[in-house]
């Protein structure tokens, strides 16, 4: 690590105040070029800190960048992790407030909840898949704090991986019988189709994102426990939304999430 424990709890305080307050700033690499991974780490687990120390629960953990493509781009090998906590969460169907948010985006996500713990190193899609309880839609609204979208990755991960708000579907399916790889997805936006994909969009499978989750966790002494919702990663490209638009996703086999901006 290349920062200390005060600048990690300033930098923590700056980006999580931008999030609370809608207001956007430039990426935090401007002022701390030599940050590095376990730095941002560190800003996003002190984010945390300070939401679960206000009492608010840490409802699921969030994949990011799960495309190889997009890793390729941006010269990493895994995708990025963060969580969403339970004020983040909106009911299907529901309103959300664009005047909380920047310059929202949506996309579409399978999702898990596990009935086993998974922990890394060496966790693999196997061992993922024996240890899901079930399979749910859910569409993750994202929201970056960084003026006018320049950022890094690292600037992202401290971030916490622009996490906003989320929507479940209803819906929930035992994993057996699904191919969560051919699963198809449709995204539309006041009525129109905007985006099509299917699962594999997701690291070949959206299985994959859960077990680079666990070994991530796993080198830092951590786990995914049992009960834990994941966002496995957008399926679909990332969607703007403003105050009036409509988003209905539908999901083979898993039912539709809707939703509002106001």
């Amino acid at each position: 690590m290349k920062l200390d424990a005060q600048t990690i709890a300033d930098l923590a305080t700056h980006l999580e105040d931008a999030e609370l307050k809608a207001h956007d700033v430039t990426k935090i690499t401007d002022a701390h070029p030599h940050m590095d991974w376990d730095d941002a780490y560190a800003i996003q687990d002190e984010i945390r800190r300070r939401k679960e120390g206000r009492g608010q629960r840490t409802a699921g953990l969030k994949a990011g960048l799960t495309s190889f493509a997009k890793m390729k781009q941006m010269g990493v090998e895994t995708p990025v992790f963060g969580f969403v906590s339970d004020y983040m969460a909106r009911p299907d169907g529901g309103e959300i407030k664009t005047s909380e948010l920047i310059h929202p985006k949506v996309e579409a996500e399978i999702c898990i909840v596990t009935k086993a713990a998974l922990r890394g190193p060496g966790c693999h899609v196997g061992a993922v898949l024996a240890a899901v309880d079930f399979v749910v839609p859910a569409v993750e609204i994202i929201d970056s704090r960084y003026r006018d979208f320049k950022f890094d990755l690292k600037s992202v991960v401290a971030d916490n991986t622009s996490a906003s708000r989320f929507v479940v579907g209803s819906r929930m399916r035992a994993i057996d019988g699904l191919d969560l790889r051919t699963l198809g997805v449709v995204l539309e936006k006041n009525g129109e189709i905007v985006a099509m994909a299917a699962g594999a969009a997701v690291l070949g499978n959206p299985l994959t994102a859960v077990a680079m989750l666990a070994n991530h966790l796993g080198a830092r002494g951590q786990e995914i426990p049992a009960g834990t919702f994941v966002m496995t990663g957008g399926v679909t490209e990332a969607i703007s939304v403003q105050a009036g638009d409509s988003v209905n996703v539908r999901f083979q086999d898993l039912g539709s999430v809707s939703m509002r901006f106001v």
